[in-house]
């Protein structure tokens, strides 16, 4: 019992403090900004981490199809908030997307794969867009975007990681805590984006 509690502490302490991550005015022009991004709003982090996640309960083909799905569209909607296109709720789509990928997680619900990528697909979207209007003009911001999906990909990764997980005795009850842990971060996101 002990150890749950130690873990969930070491996962605790490895979310960042802010949510809803943005950049700082002019803090989005380097590499190094980029590979920081993804991590500095628990929102994005625990969203991007249930994709690989939940990829790892549904097993393949969509262990690898989610993770690759989520950093293409996500990209799409970069290019969107670049051109300034309208997306209407954009904040509380990504407070939604914590909170249903950590449900999804936490009950290890196996949808329909198609159905999968395109829940996955349209929180990705919101992801990127909220990015995208951040990003300055200019090279940068092709370097900035290049890092962001780099970052993007490794706490995929981290989900996959924890996923694997399943396959051991305790496995299923890890995935629980993990997955409730997501979806409570997902509700106070959603709370957050009310009071703003």
């Amino acid at each position: 019992m002990r150890w749950r509690w130690l873990l969930l502490a070491l996962l605790l302490s490895l979310l960042p403090s802010a949510a809803l991550a943005h950049v700082p005015e002019g803090g989005a022009g380097s590499v190094m900004a980029g590979l920081l991004h993804p991590v500095t709003g628990i929102d994005h982090v625990v969203a991007m981490v249930a994709v690989g996640l939940w990829g790892a309960v549904l097993g393949a083909p969509a262990i690898w199809l989610l993770p690759v799905a989520f950093p293409m569209v996500m990209a799409f909607g970069g290019l969107m908030g670049l051109l300034d296109l309208p997306l209407p709720g954009v904040e509380t789509g990504i407070a939604l997307s914590a909170l249903v990928l950590g449900v999804l997680v936490m009950l290890q619900q196996r949808l329909p794969l198609a159905l999968a990528a395109v829940l996955v697909g349209l929180f990705a979207l919101f992801h990127g867009y909220a990015h995208g209007v951040e990003l300055p003009d200019g090279a940068d911001a092709l370097l900035f975007s290049l890092a962001f999906v780099a970052a993007t990909g490794l706490l995929h990764l981290v989900g996959i990681g924890l996923g694997e997980a399943r396959r051991l005795a305790w496995g299923h009850r890890l995935l629980q805590v993990v997955g409730a842990v997501i979806a409570v971060v997902g509700v106070w996101s959603l709370i957050q984006v009310g009071a703003a």
